[in-house]
């Protein structure tokens, strides 16, 4: 096979007319970069050719697609593919693809458009590995050629332009770029890294070969090198140049499907499980999904890039095409090729099609399917995966109603019937360990998963041996208040309203609250009374057991940790006054009852307010007051009998 066209002679510098010769800095973030690039990353240089191989595949992609509307474009060259040349001291990456314009050179390699830079540049965060996985997710692949390089040379002709108006962009790291106007004989791109001292031994071809087999196998252009042998002119392909989704299952062996991720994800690391399908019939499409290792550093950017690579009957379309995954599992890597859709398909046809509609639920039932598989099969992979995205698919609950029984198995929780505080209790596991007579399945929610184990609204459960779901993330309540119920029974949050205990309470366990409220209703009055606005009710606790007081909210109030987040946001937080129940049989609140006729009960019913809404996260509304108050109180307990107060 004849080699392709390409704007220069590999390894040299570019020839032609120049022009117009400038000198701009970089983008301050680049420059960052390019420091990180120098200085940092060691332990995985190889990382340049796999991404810069990966952008001249993406350009040659662009140049096919752009071609369907104007076949001229392809016309002087119509063989796509990269070439991959060293020659004394140097590597150059070629491909004869979309090419670039002096602008288009000028925005795409002196800054990082991307929205995020700096939650990029914090979550480096001197670490060289991560720093090396998060370098193709962010879209800036082409700064690694300074990994190895000390000097960058790029030429660069677009596509359907005339030969002058080629450019070439040229850097060495210190700051600045120059930019001038360079006559090519051929449209694409050339990369030229001259080397480092220390890496010459990338200029090996047999090196080279090695890497591009490892990175680039599955790319669908062919990456060609000249045949070994110093005289040798011929080049011969050296990677399979097949689009591995298109090929069976049953050829594909683990490993080029794991290489097939790191080339997709820009990911170092391998992925947990995949799902490759062909769907045939009334619709047509092949899906390659992935379940990362691990979660991306802009997971909670909603507006970033998300979705898989688009192609239409094996024609690049589009990365990041998101109409095809819900939000709650943008963190799915692969690819998707359907023969049904229009060659000329836009994100805004893609809103609207009822095929993408159609592809989007097939798509989301697989990766739902292989998450339950993974739950059965692997519970060690899918405890990864709850520890990276599980926060993420628990928005599936409220964002995707058509899914949740699919999605309520998959949640984790950790629990009151676990030590630690690692969620790995599923709904199932509880419902197996429901106590006779049992019919809510309880949880509790704070801000974080001790404060949810040391919760006083909890005391009673445990005492009876009832199991508590232990919820941490902020999502948690919006997410719970979409649930109904899992296989007939309804969730409680055991911080709100009745405990609705039904068949857990005995007939003496009723006697025994009655005669405690007979006994006990004047003290109630009393405390309310001193409270006034700030409760709705006081009422004896059947949640208690160490605790005095516990503050318990309406069924449809708002919780404490959601009023924070509301006020912090700057929205208004509606009123609303919680119930007061106190554990009548506790040394403080009988200590209460026996200064029900002095001076000092106001006082001592708005410390166990404050004591019950401390427990609770709530903050005080005069902690000085509160200081004050406890400190008498103190000051009275440690009075000799008989002293003044």
């Amino acid at each position: 096979m004849e080699p392709s066209k390409t704007p220069q002679t590999p390894g040299t510098e570019p020839g032609g007319t120049a022009g117009q010769r400038q000198t701009h800095g970089f983008q301050a973030e680049v420059r960052e970069l390019l420091k990180l690039m120098i200085h940092s990353l060691y332990s995985h240089r190889e990382i340049f050719l796999r991404e810069l191989i990966s952008n001249a595949s993406d350009a040659c992609d662009r140049l096919r697609f752009a071609a369907i509307a104007n076949s001229a474009l392809l016309a002087e060259d119509p063989e796509l593919g990269i070439r991959v040349d060293a020659v004394a001291g140097t590597v150059t990456v070629t491909d004869n693809g979309i090419g670039m314009t002096r602008e288009e050179a000028i925005a795409n390699l002196g800054t990082i458009a991307r929205s995020g830079t700096a939650e990029f540049f914090r979550g480096l965060s001197g670490d060289e590995r991560k720093a090396s996985q998060l370098i193709g997710q962010f879209g800036v692949g082409f700064y690694s050629a300074f990994i190895v390089a000390d000097r960058v040379v790029v030429q660069s002709r677009k596509a359907g332009e005339a030969a002058a108006s080629g450019v070439r962009w040229e850097s060495a790291a210190d700051g600045e770029f120059t930019v001038e106007s360079v006559t090519l004989p051929a449209r694409g791109t050339a990369v030229t890294l001259h080397l480092k001292t220390d890496a010459r031994e990338f200029a090996d071809p047999l090196r080279l070969r090695a890497l591009i087999r490892r990175y680039s196998d599955h790319i669908g252009f062919p990456v060609r090198m000249r045949k070994e042998g110093e005289a040798s002119l011929e080049y011969e392909v050296v990677n399979q140049a097949k689009a591995l989704w298109t090929l069976p299952r049953t050829e594909i062996p683990d490993e080029e499907y794991r290489q097939f991720y790191q080339y997709v994800a820009h990911d170092f690391t391998d992925p947990l499980a995949w799902s490759h399908n062909k769907v045939e019939g009334k619709r047509e499409y092949i899906s390659l999904l992935y379940v990362p290792g691990r979660a991306p550093f802009d997971l909670w950017q909603r507006e970033g890039a998300r979705g898989l690579r688009l192609y239409v009957r094996r024609v690049f379309i589009m990365d990041d095409a998101e109409q095809f995954l819900p939000l709650y599992l943008r963190f799915i890597k692969g690819v998707v090729d359907s023969s049904d859709l229009p060659l000329n398909v836009s994100r805004e046809l893609l809103q609207q099609d009822p095929e993408v509609e159609a592809i989007r639920g097939g798509l989301t039932k697989r990766v739902l399917e292989l998450l339950t598989r993974l739950t059965k099969e692997e519970p060690e992979k899918y405890a990864t995966f709850w520890k990276e995205f599980g926060a993420v698919l628990k928005e599936g609950i409220a964002q995707d109603h058509a899914n949740q029984p699919a999605i309520l198995p998959l949640l984790r929780f950790a629990s009151t019937s676990r030590e630690d505080d690692v969620p790995a209790v599923s709904l199932a596991d509880y419902v197996a360990r429901m106590q006779p007579g049992q019919e809510r399945i309880y949880y509790v929610i704070a801000e974080s998963v001790a404060a949810a184990r040391a919760s006083p609204a909890i005391e009673r459960l445990k005492e009876r041996g009832i199991e508590v779901l232990l919820l941490a993330d902020r999502i948690d309540e919006w997410v719970m208040g979409h649930i109904e119920n899992y296989e007939g029974k309804r969730f409680k949050d055991a911080t709100r309203g009745d405990l609705e205990l039904g068949g857990l309470t005995s007939a003496a366990d009723r006697r025994q609250h009655d005669e405690e409220l007979k006994e006990s209703k004047g003290l109630l009055k009393r405390i309310k009374d001193a409270l006034g606005e700030r409760v709705s009710e006081v009422r004896i606790s059947d949640r208690l057991k160490e605790s005095p007081a516990v503050l318990v909210r309406g069924e449809h109030d708002l919780s404490e940790p959601m009023r924070r987040i509301l006020a912090a946001a700057g929205q208004k937080v509606p009123e609303s006054r919680p119930q007061l129940e106190v554990n009548v049989g506790h040394p403080l609140v009988k200590y209460l009852e026996g200064r029900a006729e002095t001076g000092e009960f106001r006082e001592l019913a708005q410390l166990l307010y404050d004591q019950a809404a401390l427990a609770e996260g709530a903050p005080l509304a005069n902690a000085a007051d509160y200081v004050q108050r406890l400190n008498r109180l103190l000051v009275r307990l440690a009075a000799p009998p008989g002293a003044a107060s």
